[in-house]
């Protein structure tokens, strides 16, 4: 049916042959995008315009106008309707009837409506009063009635708008900081808001109203292209959910992913990140340009007085070759040639970077047109550069979206192509892959001064997660990518092989200081034959840092640096060649664990304390900073007997204590203790809410789980019974597998679950049930990811069997995942 036999139909059916057609026309596979949205917003038109004819009459002096969303012709079909019933202030009784009969018709149809009822003046009036009002008019729209009205109205706020704007641009900038620093940028978020967040329909907009100010405009190139998409997935999520949400969640992504006919969620995502950074970088250059007209503005006067009414030239200041310093911005030199200088993108980018300046938008489209490809390999000139400008900290990131933003960077690192916008479903990261690699870059500029060769750790940040783009193990295909990027930059042989080892080993020392046990000679061989050497520890201890830095809050803390930096000098000691074969000694308890454990053999029963714990600061600004916390520290010393693990978890849970971290170890005693086992664990822990409980209640509890008397399960039982706990997104499920050859002392069981409370309870009791003996455990929590590692032994003492450790392994997730 076509839009015209659509139109009709409404006419003759009235409400409901508009009800119908409406859902005719949103249900025509053939039809989507801003096709439907204008036969959307024309087949509305010509209802409401039905409506208020008849309800008009010989009324005069009025006219039906669409604002905002609608005024622009953008209805999606689960959008309310912004109108406003323009009067020249007459019969007020019969405009307030032509009103009833011009709304009711739209809320009994189950539509959204914000109306307003005014004449000009009040509507002028309104507007300067009321930001949003204002830019709500700005893209008003004639629907029927006195033509003459509509357009004396549109005139006059498009006059005041223009007038007004050195007044109201601020504060349409500052409205749209406020909102980002509410919503996030669209670009990183796994639910992104497509109108509130930066970079979405609402910055979109407000780019228009800058437009109409005449005092600056945005980027055109690209930017009608994004909207449009943003658009047309808030079509698909209407039509998909049947709400009028703006929000895009995890759950219903799938679907609008197919209603858009693309392949999955991922391609989705991305396309709508990649629509969110053009309009992200096209607001960040817009209102720097508004910036810079409105303080030329407020200087010209001035200087125009001292001048005698010349015009002053504006100053350039030199950064580099063919680079140059004019009005806040960096610029090409008058006499740069971008086309005889393929060094030159990357100098100018350095150039800003170094001198904290963004590069400007007609020199950044100049070079992205006519600089020549650098060759292969780089000049060494082109390496020192992207060296310079990756160390250059935080300014990076601008200067290297906006090298992005013109396709300049996959010009350069053409694998950069595969990782641009590419989402992360993991609450870890905060980041698109892209963007953690030049995060990382950032954080890794902080760490120079730790290492020899700077220039590979800062290439080494750029590149280890290259290989998320490519199917299987990204470590793996990053190696092979590093490779050839490497040896593209110009590094020599030698220096590509470290990069590679780095990028195939970058998560290599967080693993390995969590999960297993730093004590066996095994482990910290393992590590130090695959670095190497101790230059490339040296390298990848700090990669380490910084990757875990640009993750996330989650992904790093003082605990797992300081077990980082315990791998990284045993492996170092065995890079020197000072190796025992034989287990290393147990380090040497402190006073008051001596103390702990001998109280634990005297009284035979459990013994702890429960304190704050804090770091020192660190760096050249620790005097200015206070000690970092660490958590809240509990130190239990035990008699070794069965059931302790899930004991003590289980009464943390009963507290409602979110473990953190936890190691659990035999203890040494002096020889002059009574003989006896203790099991010392070290736990980091923190209340889910309300204050710690006292140690003494932690102590009675802990005595009763052990002896049997404290029904742990039921009373976790009873508690969940009583407090269900509201679920979201449904978590991948438990996985549990043994870790080959990860110790010749014990078997090594890996769990990676969703954390949860009583979760280490339930692991503790499992392992019980199973007969086996935890020789040592290794606890840690990535946001919401549990990642442990249970050293286990048979009765004897010794590793478990294969098949006997699989057959445990197996059991133990089929309990996490019941």
């Amino acid at each position: 049916m076509t839009s015209t036999n659509v139109r009709n139909e409404a006419e003759d059916s009235g409400p409901g042959g508009y009800a119908a057609a409406r859902l005719r026309l949103l249900t025509e596979g053939a039809r989507s995008g801003p096709p439907r949205r204008a036969a959307l917003a024309e087949l509305t038109d010509d209802w409401l315009a039905g409506l208020f004819t008849s309800g008009a009459g010989a009324l005069r002096g009025v006219s039906l106008v669409a604002v905002g969303g609608y005024g622009r012709g953008e209805l999606s079909p689960r959008s309310d309707l912004d109108l406003l019933l323009l009067h020249d202030g007459g019969d007020s009784g019969a405009v307030a009837a032509l009103a009833d009969r011009v709304w009711y018709p739209v809320w009994d149809l189950g539509l959204d409506l914000d109306h307003s009822v005014r004449t000009p003046a009040e509507a002028r009036r309104t507007a300067g009063e009321d930001l949003k009002v204002q830019l709500g008019l700005l893209d008003a729209r004639h629907i029927a009635g006195d033509l003459g009205l509509t357009a004396g109205l549109r005139t006059a706020v498009l006059a005041d708008w223009r007038n007004q704007a050195p007044k109201r641009l601020p504060e349409l900038q500052e409205l749209c900081s406020g909102r980002a620093e509410r919503q996030g940028e669209l670009q990183y978020l796994l639910e992104p808001d497509l109108k509130e967040a930066r970079g979405g329909l609402r910055d979109a907009t407000a780019l228009r109203a800058v437009a109409a100010s005449w005092l600056a405009d945005a980027p055109r190139e690209g930017l009608a292209d994004a909207r449009r998409r943003l658009l047309d997935v808030r079509d698909a999520l209407h039509l998909t959910t049947g709400r009028a949400t703006d929000r895009l969640a995890l759950q219903e992504q799938d679907q609008v992913a197919a209603e858009l006919g693309l392949l999955d969620a991922d391609t989705l995502l991305r396309q709508v990140y990649e629509s969110a950074r053009v309009i992200s970088y096209a607001s960040d250059v817009t209102w720097r340009e508004v910036g810079r007209v409105l303080r030329s503005r407020a200087v010209r006067p001035r200087l125009r007085a001292m001048l005698g009414g010349g015009k002053p030239g504006a100053e350039r200041s030199p950064l580099a070759e063919g680079v140059v310093e004019q009005d806040g911005e960096v610029v090409l030199a008058r006499a740069a040639r971008p086309e005889r200088d393929p060094v030159l993108p990357l100098r100018a980018a350095a150039a800003a970077a170094q001198a904290g300046l963004p590069l400007s938008l007609h020199a950044v489209r100049r070079m992205a047109a006519s600089v020549r490809p650098l060759p292969t390999p780089w000049p060494a000139e082109a390496r020192e550069q992207l060296v310079t400008l990756l160390g250059s900290g935080r300014p990076t990131v601008d200067v290297w979206e906006a090298l992005e933003a013109e396709g300049l960077v996959t010009r350069l690192l053409p694998d950069w192509e595969r990782v641009r916008c590419r989402p992360q479903r993991n609450a870890v990261h905060l980041w698109t892959v892209d963007r953690h690699l030049i995060e990382t870059a950032v954080r890794a500029s902080e760490l120079t001064r730790r290492v020899s060769r700077p220039d590979l750790l800062l290439v080494a940040a750029l590149l280890h997660d290259i290989g998320k783009g490519w199917p299987g193990d990204h470590s793996v295909a990053g190696e092979i990518i590093a490779k050839d990027v490497a040896a593209r930059v110009g590094f020599d042989r030698a220096d590509v092989t470290v990069l590679a080892t780095l990028v195939r080993h970058h998560l290599l020392l967080v693993e390995t200081a969590t999960r297993r046990d730093l004590e066996d000679p095994a482990t910290v061989r393992s590590v130090a034959e695959a670095v190497g050497t101790h230059s490339t520890l040296e390298l990848l201890h700090a990669l380490t840092e910084a990757d875990a830095l640009a993750t996330g809050p989650a992904a790093w803390s003082s605990w797992r640096g300081s077990l980082v930096a315990d791998l990284v000098r045993r492996a170092s000691a065995v890079l020197a060649g000072d190796v025992p074969d034989e287990p290393e000694p147990t380090a040497a308890p402190t006073a008051e664990q001596e103390r702990l454990a001998v109280e634990a053999i005297r009284t035979g029963g459990p013994v702890l304390t429960l304190r704050a714990q804090t770091e020192p600061p660190t760096g050249e600004a620790a005097a200015a900073r206070e000690p970092e916390p660490l958590g809240v520290e509990l130190l239990i010393a035990v008699p070794d007997q069965p059931g302790v693990l899930p004991s003590v978890a289980g009464v943390l849970a009963m507290h409602r204590l979110t473990v953190r971290t936890a190691e659990l170890r035999a203890l040494e005693l002096p020889h002059d203790v009574d003989d006896g086992a203790v099991l010392l664990l070290n736990w980091r822990v923190a209340a889910e809410y309300g204050s710690l409980p006292q140690a003494t209640r932690l102590r009675a509890d802990l005595v009763r789980a052990l002896d049997g008397s404290l029904d742990i399960a039921g009373r976790l039982a009873e508690r969940d019974a009583a407090y269900p706990r509201r679920r979201g997104v449904v978590p991948p499920p438990a996985r549990v597998k043994v870790a080959p050859a990860a110790s010749r002392h014990a078997t090594v069981i890996e769990v990676r679950a969703q954390d949860a409370p009583g979760l280490l309870f339930r692991i503790g009791r499992a392992l019980e049930d199973a007969k086996v003996r935890v020789r040592s455990a290794h606890v840690s929590t990535l946001g919401a990811n549990a990642v442990d590692a249970f050293y286990v032994t048979g009765p004897a003492g010794l590793p478990l069997p294969g098949e006997e450790a699989a057959s445990v392994a197996r059991r133990l997730e089929e309990t996490l995942r019941a």
